[in-house]
């Protein structure tokens, strides 16, 4: 398929780095519903990809939503939804599991379906299909997707998916009926099989030990941007805050950290094996990680002189310290996430979100005094006992931010506010809530939108998208039918606020009779059954009810990890699965700093293939930095606050255009062995990027950019016709220095920039050839600058004289 034709073909190229093609007897398809760059960033993913494909006689292939452009242009011609790695179409494979991580997400689930031409319905399936596996936090209620889901997965499943893996094998080897691998998964712990499990209710499972999981460190390096783009160290799991509308923090439970020797030896793997220049630690408050600061000094021992950054998440009032803003600044500094979620300290009581307004001032005063200039803080609308006066708090919260800001700086601070209107989650203290009206909540945003100062950017989500999600996420089975009519009307992407339409939801709900905002707002008794009741996840029924009456009363629940147990459920000792290093003798692990001698310049020759025709400009760059930094080439970085390779490329070629004799420059401390880089880089390079020849540059030269002014390219038509067609063109003559047909249906053809004008090759296929780029094949096999004649970029290194005047 010619991927030219869709937006961003990059997200459909089948060979990035560090993916996995094997043959194996169990095939397993790892699903996201959602688009390749927001499901490739998912850490989860990339766990299980790694597990599944370190295990022999199993075989894990990714397979994402595709754009609507791709959508539909595969409905039309009935094409099969596929794997990346291999094209196999959803329904060959053993196994298909769901990463269900939004609720929004669930009609993209059937249309993923429907597009690999599984039934929809688990009842209409038989053993020629797969079974559909369904995990994420979104199963804790996984009544709504209960009549397309074959088995729901809840609780982390590192522990378990090798007993999983080795059970379905034998199952299947042996021929099994569906209904008998059904009654074996309902069997194993952790699975919620609909029709098939009899004991409820259905018990989370949770790894009690990070430091002997398997992680990645050899995780699929995309070639497009994705919404996380650099190495995730996930360096503990699990929250005991207790914020009392936070899902995740209840879920999640017990905290459990990896230790600071552990995620240091993954980053350096990680690295070394992405090319990556950018790590994130990942956790759900990443501040209150036991010993964070040696953490982070150990890890700018170690990373910084590779000129590695890092970035942590949006971090807690009080873990904010001008030491730790001083370890996260020191190689890049990014923009930085508050989330007060709250503006009073009365609203912060019920929501156990525990700072007061004086915590946050010395917070954002550390954060501006240490140069930040960028900064975002999140609030919610709609939560429980609100009132008007702790809406105009964030007003006022924001004209404090600004003022402070303006303390430490005369340049401009980009401060955003976002609110996201308040979803009652199942499991939290906050289940039993209803969420706001549509039209209270509306005129909430709408005065903070009035009323925001100036200079301070205001964005709020959706307040449909938002009622939706709360009424999925508390809903029954019956909701079910719902999901199927607004999937065949049209819905996809509903996380994606263009695609999302909400009059499709409306007419579903009418077709249905069955009213989801009455879902979103209803409030439930405290004793009354919930439709997600069904599943346990560790955190006692009784525990949630006392959190809610504390919440009422506007009572603070001290963490368990530093103020004891506070009798959730869980029955874990306090700190007992908290690192044990001694983090303050972590500094040892750091590298000295090696000595380093004058950069050196090396002119660079490089092959793009054809299979790596959809790569943008940007992404060929981020794909060959990366290789470099694989190979262990030692670049020579910019200095100031964003820090970059000092690598520059020769002129850009076209989305859909190969090269065969491409360059760029670069900056590189020695000792730098020319014959030995090129096999070690080309070691390290994706498919389809060839390093051909390196040369030292001894003297100053002018830029590619600036030098080269003559291409030549091969160009491939379908037809002889078009060839014959384009002779009668003459409006883009001066720019056209050759013109061979060497073949029925090729030509090459010599173009050259004017004084005043750069030539653009889609304007002069479009104008000879009346063909869009993407309709013909190209190749770029040559380019030339002038000196005293033609000169390819490599012989201008030894042509040029040793003091070059620019004539």
């Amino acid at each position: 398929m010619n991927y030219l034709k869709f937006q961003r073909p990059s997200r459909y190229i089948d060979s990035e780095v560090n993916s996995i093609k094997k043959e194996a007897g169990l095939r397993f398809a790892l699903a996201f519903p959602d688009t390749y760059e927001v499901g490739m960033s998912h850490l989860g993913m990339k766990i299980l990809y790694h597990i599944i494909n370190s295990t022999d006689f199993a075989v894990a292939e990714r397979v994402f939503a595709p754009w609507t452009d791709l959508l539909q242009y595969m409905e039309q011609q009935a094409l099969p939804l596929g794997s990346l790695e291999s094209g196999r179409p959803l329904r060959d494979f053993h196994v298909v599991g769901f990463s269900l991580q939004y609720e929004l997400s669930y009609p993209t689930v059937l249309r993923m379906l429907r597009l690999g031409f599984i039934p929809l319905r688990r009842e209409e399936r038989t053993s020629n299909d797969p079974i559909v596996i369904a995990g994420g936090p979104c199963t804790v209620n996984p009544a709504p997707l209960s009549d397309f889901i074959d088995a729901f997965f809840i609780g982390d499943a590192e522990d378990v998916l090798p007993g999983l893996l080795q059970t379905l094998k034998e199952l299947i080897d042996g021929q099994s009926r569906r209904d008998e691998i059904l009654k074996a998964l309902a069997a194993m712990e952790g699975f919620y099989v609909p029709g098939f499990t009899e004991n409820f209710p259905v018990k989370r499972v949770f790894v009690r030990e990070l430091n002997q999981t398997p992680f990645p460190t050899s995780p699929v390096v995309p070639y497009t941007q994705i919404v996380h783009d650099r190495v995730n160290i996930e360096i503990s799991r699990g929250c005991t805050r207790g914020c009392r509308f936070c899902q995740a923090g209840m879920i999640y439970r017990p905290l459990r950290e990896r230790s600071p020797r552990r995620i240091l030896s993954l980053v350096e793997e990680s690295l070394k094996n992405t090319g990556y220049d950018e790590v994130s630690f990942t956790s759900l408050s990443a501040g209150d990680y036991s010993g964070l600061l040696s953490l982070l000094r150990a890890f700018n021992q170690r990373f910084s002189e590779k000129r590695v950054s890092l970035s942590l998440p949006s971090l807690r009032v009080g873990a904010l310290t001008r030491e730790v803003l001083q370890e996260i600044k020191s190689v890049k500094k990014s923009g930085f996430t508050i989330a007060p979620e709250a503006a009073t300290d009365r609203l912060r009581a019920v929501i156990n979100k525990d700072f007061s307004m004086e915590d946050y001032e010395r917070a954002v005063n550390l954060l501006f005094s240490e140069g930040w200039l960028n900064l975002k803080l999140y609030f919610m609308a709609g939560l429980p006992t609100e009132t008007e006066e702790d809406i105009e708090e964030i007003i006022k919260m924001a004209k404090l931010t600004k003022k402070i800001a303006r303390k430490y700086t005369k340049r401009h601070v980009n401060i955003t506010v976002s609110l996201s209107p308040f979803v009652p989650k199942p499991h939290t203290p906050f289940q039993w809530a209803g969420q706001m009206q549509g039209e209270r909540l509306r005129e909430r945003i709408e005065f903070l939108r009035k009323n925001m100062p100036g200079g301070v950017a205001f964005k709020n989500h959706n307040i449909q998208m938002s009622m939706l999600e709360a009424a999925l996420s508390r809903a029954d089975a019956s909701v079910g039918r719902v999901l199927e009519e607004v999937a065949l009307n049209g819905a996809y992407l509903d996380g994606w606020s263009e695609q999302f339409d909400y009059q499709r939801w409306i007419e579903a709900m009418d077709k249905t009779g069955i009213d989801l905002e009455r879902i979103a707002v209803k409030t439930y008794e405290m004793d009354e059954t919930l439709p997600w009741d069904i599943i346990d996840v560790g955190v006692k029924r009784d525990f949630l009810k006392k959190e809610y009456r504390r919440a009422v009363s506007s009572e603070w629940t001290a963490d368990c990890s530093v103020k004891g147990c506070a009798g959730c459920g869980l029955g874990c000792k306090s700190g007992e699965f908290l690192a044990r290093e001694d983090v303050g003798r972590l500094e040892i692990y750091g590298a000295k700093q090696k000595k380093r001698f004058s950069p050196v310049m090396v002119r660079v020759c490089f092959e793009k293939g054809r299979k790596l025709r959809y790569l943008s400009h940007l992404e060929l760059v981020q794909a060959m930095l990366r290789g470099l930094r694989r190979a262990g080439v030692d670049l020579v970085y910019s200095q100031g606050y964003h820090p970059s390779p000092k690598v520059s490329f020769g002129p850009p070629l076209n989305v859909g255009v190969s090269g065969l004799n491409e360059y760029f420059d670069m900056h590189v401390y020695p000792p730098f062995n020319i014959k030995e880089s090129v096999d070690r880089i080309n070691n390290s390079l994706p498919e389809g990027l060839r390093i051909k020849s390196l040369r030292k540059k001894k003297k100053k030269l002018p830029s590619l950019s600036s030098f080269i002014s003559r291409y030549t390219y091969r160009i491939r038509f379908n037809s002889s016709t078009d060839i014959k067609l384009s002779l009668a063109g003459s409006e883009f003559s001066d720019f056209i220095e050759k013109f061979d047909i060497i073949g029925k249906k090729e030509i090459l053809l010599t173009l050259k920039d004017l004084k005043d004008r750069k030539v653009k090759l889609s304007d002069i296929i479009r104008g000879l050839f009346n063909r869009a780029i993407e309709d013909v094949e190209i190749e770029r096999t040559a380019l030339y600058g002038f000196y005293r004649g033609w000169l390819d970029p490599m012989e201008a290194v030894d042509r040029f004289p040793d003091r070059f005047d620019g004539k």
